[in-house]
């Protein structure tokens, strides 16, 4: 006897059914996983054996952190060529503001500021490192030959921006008569200060003083009257008692009082600008024997610092977010300004590593009094070696150097030619640890 079998109703029990169901169920989420972005936990300190590099999926984060990137350089290329053509035709730049500099003025750079800390982060996934950071040194002519880690052991563009070199890359000039470089990038302005204001020109056309720059400091009035007669007179007297008063009576062997006005005919003043570019070693290094004894944190705004908004932001240098730090080397006062830019607003210091830069504000008025840190006011402070690391800038920005050096006494024509040279001109690329200037 035959049995016919009903299309109408399954012969499969409702447990087949129901098996039948989970296997497709998995066999979806085998396919899926296939395309899941991992997630490797490696870091500068080392690799991890988890991300094995078949992941397929980019995070909308690193997108749009490359996005991001494209555009800078970008942007990068087209100022170089309007520079490159000025300078072809011999022009000078010059101070002369425009539509734009305007403009920033009404966007959040702060906020944009730490988006983009936020997303250089994000941990990239392992297979895509090599390829981004090889990206970025061709775009921004980085030498990864100096790279202390295998380009993998970055975990995020952080990482690879505030990178350590190898041993050995930056030799460090021995000569003890010699101010090296703090950090690596291009020279855009250096010289003496003379006579009252102390003025450091930020382009032709436009000047900041030191005072507005470093803020509030006992020497700096001083140091402005280097080329008065020996004789003190009564404002010099009230400031050397002042001096004596303050944490500054501070020497480098002994806390012995520090009177200014007795090497003022012994000592100029003198400042180095130099401006690190995106692809430059971001690290900042000390760029002489020196105890530094007080930190500045103002919390300004952050405007980029790039040739144009150099020469169309006024005081664009007194403006932005900045750290100073103040101290005392062989021949004098010595001060270094770390400044911030747009993107880069995060200064590292390595010195005081609780420091944190770019917070949101509490106050939305421009006038915030800077945060000051004394370091040891009855020592010595934080004691460095030259060439030792100091501070970092995500990515890249500026650094001013304001210092005392040896001058030669007058003459008896009334002339005077200092006797420290700078090594450098203005446009040279200097690197860490190569000469600034010189004194006999």
């Amino acid at each position: 006897m035959k049995y016919r079998v009903s299309h109408r109703f399954p012969a499969f029990s409702h447990h087949a059914r129901l098996s039948h169901q989970l296997n497709q169920t998995r066999s979806f989420t085998s396919f899926m996983k296939k395309f899941q972005t991992s997630q490797p936990h490696a870091s500068v300190s080392g690799g991890s054996g988890s991300s094995q590099g078949d992941s397929f999926l980019i995070p909308g984060a690193t997108l749009a952190t490359i996005l991001m990137l494209g555009a800078l350089h970008a942007r990068r290329l087209y100022d170089d060529k309007k520079t490159g053509e000025m300078r072809e035709k011999g022009m000078e730049l010059e101070f002369q503001p425009d539509v734009k500099a305007t403009f920033l003025t009404v966007l959040p750079l702060r906020s944009i500021s730490r988006c983009w800390g936020y997303l250089t982060s994000v941990e990239i996934p392992l297979w895509l490192r090599p390829h981004l950071y090889r990206a970025w040194a061709r775009a921004f002519h980085s030498n990864l030959e100096e790279v202390a880690f295998p380009l993998e052991e970055y975990a995020t563009l952080r990482d690879f921006f505030i990178r350590t070199l190898k041993e050995g890359s930056r030799p460090i000039d021995p000569d003890p008569q010699c101010l090296i470089s703090p950090v690596d990038g291009t020279v855009l302005r250096f010289g003496e200060l003379t006579g009252a204001g102390t003025m450091i020109e930020q382009v032709k056309g436009f000047s900041y003083s030191v005072s507005s720059l470093l803020g509030a400091s006992p020497f700096l009035p001083a140091i402005a009257d280097d080329n008065m007669p020996k004789e003190r007179s009564e404002s010099t007297t009230a400031i050397g008692e002042k001096s004596k008063r303050s944490w500054w009576s501070v020497s480098l062997a002994s806390p012995k009082v520090w009177d200014p006005t007795s090497s003022c005919p012994k000592r100029g003043f003198f400042y180095c600008v130099v401006y690190l570019k995106p692809g430059d070693y971001h690290r900042i290094h000390s760029p002489a024997n020196w105890n530094i004894l007080s930190r500045r944190h103002f919390s300004g705004r952050l405007y980029p610092v790039n040739e144009r908004a150099v020469r169309t932001i006024r005081n664009l240098y007194l403006e932005n977010e900045r750290v100073v730090l103040e101290g005392l080397w062989q021949e004098g006062f010595m001060a270094l300004a770390a400044i911030g830019a747009t993107n880069i607003g995060s200064i590292e210091l390595f010195i005081e590593p609780e420091l944190k830069t770019n917070k949101p504000r509490k106050k939305l008025l421009h006038s915030e009094p800077p945060e000051e840190r004394v370091y040891e006011p009855k020592g010595v402070g934080r004691a460095l070696k030259k060439g030792d690391e100091l501070a970092a800038f995500n990515m890249g920005s500026t650094v001013v150097l304001v210092f005392q050096a040896p001058i030669p006494k007058l003459h008896e024509e009334g002339n005077s030619s200092p006797e420290f040279n700078f090594c450098v001109k203005r446009g040279d690329r200097i690197r860490v640890g190569e000469a600034l200037g010189r004194w006999h």
